[in-house]
């Protein structure tokens, strides 16, 4: 109970995060709290997660060429709200809203996914990026980055923040991109405003040092 109540305090300052961004009224809140209130189990999530393997891979390990993102051990939360918010359009990604209006895909199969895939054990199999402009990257991670993503890129369940550890490269780089240049739809106002200001070459070496992070164990 105590994680929901954090998570409904999160959800709140999200959507006013959000209206502020859009200038419209979050309506997915109500869909985002009933999902968050459900138990999932995670045996039914890896059936559930099947027809998702095709292009996460079975393991939720995602693919690199194709900048698909790593999904396994992420916060289930950050699941759940990236489900909810693509459903609604609110995230930019016409082929996943698609597959999640699915008529058979009910809030159950995704809380239960979200707690199968947040079981999964991370492993250190990531694509990372290039290397070379990672020290570059190190210090703008510390002055932009640190305070919400984590010191090890760990993210925070209670407040929807990823985990960035382990990583593909080519899916940070994507959305990193995408933020900037207001592509993705559901980006947090303050990330957003603040990756306005990135050159090409800061948002490839931000890219290049978080894609070195290796997993965060539990």
């Amino acid at each position: 109970m105590k994680m929901l109540a954090l998570l409904v305090f999160a959800l709140a300052s999200c959507a006013g995060a959000a209206r502020a961004q859009t200038g419209v009224a979050v309506e997915t809140e109500g869909e985002l709290r009933a999902v968050l209130a459900l138990k999932g189990d995670a045996g039914r999530g890896k059936e559930a997660f099947r027809d998702c393997g095709g292009c996460h891979r079975r393991n939720a390990t995602g693919r690199a060429k194709l900048a698909i993102p790593r999904l396994s051990g992420q916060h289930g939360s950050v699941i759940l709200k990236q489900i909810v918010d693509i459903r609604a359009g609110r995230r930019v990604n016409p082929p996943m809203k698609a597959i999640l209006h699915e008529p058979y895909l009910s809030l159950q199969d995704f809380a239960d996914m979200a707690a199968y895939l947040e079981s999964l054990e991370v492993f250190d199999a990531q694509t990372k990026g290039p290397g070379t402009s990672a020290e570059r990257g190190k210090a703008l991670y510390a002055r932009d980055c640190v305070h919400c993503h984590g010191s090890n890129g760990e993210g925070r369940a209670d407040a929807f923040i990823p985990m960035l550890a382990a990583q593909h490269y080519s899916y940070l780089l994507r959305e990193l991109g995408l933020i900037r240049d207001g592509g993705r739809g559901n980006s947090n106002p303050a990330m957003a405003a603040m990756m306005q200001r990135y050159s090409q070459e800061e948002v490839e070496a931000l890219a290049d040092y978080v894609a070195q992070f290796p997993p965060v164990r539990r």
